[in-house]
């Protein structure tokens, strides 16, 4: 089958209509647009950064104009959602748990052997949640026998019910002030959930199918990186069979060189709102940077990586964007203590901005302080100060 061939900015809209980003509450309003949201995506990425509000909540407010922050733990609760690892750590559908199996089995068969001592603790953990219910790491005693050396040196019981969660043994929820509780997957799963393992071809025709729906527009790379967990997925054979069989549209990109996919129902005819949009690092649309490069002509980096002498423009940058363009990037911080949202830096990208997107960007940034549940604001620099006293007087 021939490629159909799109311009970038065809390109653009459709993903952006796939990120939920083509106009304003364009899942809705209330809690049910959060679980459209999630069942549309397939994956929120969590993340517990929290210079400002979390990333998960983040880009549920970003698209949820009425969102409230504990409407993710009602939806867990309700056994609508779960909390599990694609890529990354996530909420998923429940109607996915299924093929989270594959996963949570190729932790098991890939992790490294443990010691008898950590496998008579992980022993003990699950008969203290069979008898007692959900654990955290704080119900056991601190038993490392050396001094921590960094942030990723757990102690024994931490280690055991990570281990636990990966491979399935144990779910995790979340208290209110976001901390991790384990308990046994027959607690948080309906009981007419579906568990039957997915074949090897099921399951990779499943991360095809939901990298496509949430991108938009795909390459293999990314199709392939949902599946990184899974050691010798079949995805890169599976896509080739949907393609020949037109389950998945091949399509080429002007521009680009890289073979991309689409789905046969993904709408076409796409009219953005011209919206503003302040949005996470981990915004399903930013997480691939190269994308951001190819598509958007955005050069992006998440600076909170980068040692502070090497950093352009500041630790936790979020991305600005203006129907399909990407208008600024700005280093926030929230101090929860004074509710106020400090602006280290807005970083105006090299563009003739109009006053509309100006007072559409100040619209959109009182709503982030309040989202942050700060009342005030201040701002610190700018590398185009008429733009930064525009802005600024709005909230004068």
């Amino acid at each position: 089958m021939e490629p159909i061939v799109f311009s970038k900015s065809q390109a653009r809209k459709i993903i952006l209509h796939a990120a939920g980003l083509a106009r304003e509450a364009q899942f809705g309003t209330g809690i049910e647009a959060v679980y459209r949201l999630i069942e549309h995506l397939g994956y929120v990425q969590l993340d517990t950064n929290y210079v400002v509000e979390r990333a998960h909540h983040h880009v549920m407010a970003a698209r949820i104009p009425d969102y409230q922050t504990e409407w993710l733990a009602e939806l867990s609760e309700e056994g609508r959602i779960f909390e599990y690892i694609t890529s990354d750590a996530g909420y998923l559908p429940m109607s996915d748990f299924r093929f989270s199996l594959p996963v949570k089995k190729a932790f098991e068969m890939q992790a490294k052997p443990m010691r008898t001592a950590a496998l008579n603790l992980m022993k003990k953990i699950m008969d203290q949640v069979e008898r007692e219910g959900a654990v955290m790491v704080g119900d056991f005693e601190n038993d490392r026998l050396e001094a921590s050396s960094g942030w990723w040196d757990w102690r024994p019981a931490k280690v055991a019910l990570e281990r636990l969660y990966l491979n399935g043994k144990l779910m995790i929820s979340r208290t209110k002030a976001f901390q991790k509780r384990y308990d046994l997957p027959l607690n948080l799963v309906p009981q007419d959930t579906d568990l039957s393992v997915p074949t090897a071809e099921e399951y990779a025709r499943f991360v095809i199918r939901r990298t496509l729906g949430a991108l938009g527009i795909a390459s293999v790379k990314e199709m392939a990186w949902r599946a990184r967990h899974v050691k010798g997925n079949l995805v890169k054979a599976e896509l080739e069979k949907m393609s020949n069989s037109a389950e998945v549209l091949p399509l080429r990109v002007e521009g680009l060189k890289t073979p991309l996919y689409m789905l046969p129902d993904q709408e076409q005819n796409i009219e953005l709102s011209d919206e503003v949009f302040i949005l996470s690092p981990f915004d399903i649309l930013n997480v691939f940077r190269h994308r951001l490069k190819d598509f958007f002509d955005f050069d992006y980096q998440i600076e909170c990586f980068v040692p502070a002498a090497k950093r352009k423009y500041g630790y936790f940058s979020l991305p600005v964007l203006a129907g399909d363009t990407f208008i600024a990037r700005m280093d926030a911080k929230a101090d929860r203590k004074q509710k106020v949202l400090l602006l280290h830096n807005i970083h105006f990208e090299d563009l003739e901005l109009g006053e509309v997107r100006i007072e559409k960007f100040a619209r959109a940034l009182k709503a982030f302080v309040q989202f942050n549940q700060c009342r005030d604001i201040i701002f610190k620099k700018s590398n185009n100060d008429a733009y930064l006293q525009a802005i600024s007087s709005t909230f004068q």
